[in-house]
């Protein structure tokens, strides 16, 4: 199947959308850890790291691209790949040292990354096909 739906190529989609809507996933989860008793520096952690990415992916969503600015090209690429492994880590560390913090702060995060990521697909693979 050569034309098939992957092999379709997309504008890239605004990130507006699937950005907002990982940012409700952590607010949403604010009242839930205040209900729950929960540690709110566990919240804190989760909300600051996901601050931290959109900031990375608001600043490399402004690096120029073009097919003459190699260099620009491969420091989006590289920042794309390693902001959520490295983000990652860091939750890895905190809930190595404490779980009762990490383990939380890491459930936010990574409901709020799979929010986005759901979103971004559903607006790249909805999203008008062209060349």
């Amino acid at each position: 199947m050569p034309g098939g739906v992957f092999a379709t190529p997309r504008p890239v989609p605004a990130r507006r959308l699937p950005a907002l809507a990982g940012t409700a996933v952590v607010l949403v989860a604010l009242p839930v850890f205040l209900a729950a008793g929960w540690r709110l520096a566990a919240w804190g952690i989760a909300a600051g790291l996901w601050a931290a990415y959109q900031a990375i992916g608001a600043f490399l969503d402004r690096v120029s691209l073009g097919s003459g600015n190699l260099a620009a090209a491969g420091l989006v690429a590289f920042g794309r790949m390693t902001r959520a492994v490295v983000l990652v880590a860091v939750l890895i560390v905190i809930a190595v040292s404490d779980s009762g913090l990490g383990l939380p702060a890491a459930v936010v995060y990574a409901l709020a990354f799979t929010v986005e990521f759901g979103w971004s697909l559903v607006a790249y693979f909805g999203g008008e096909a062209g060349g």
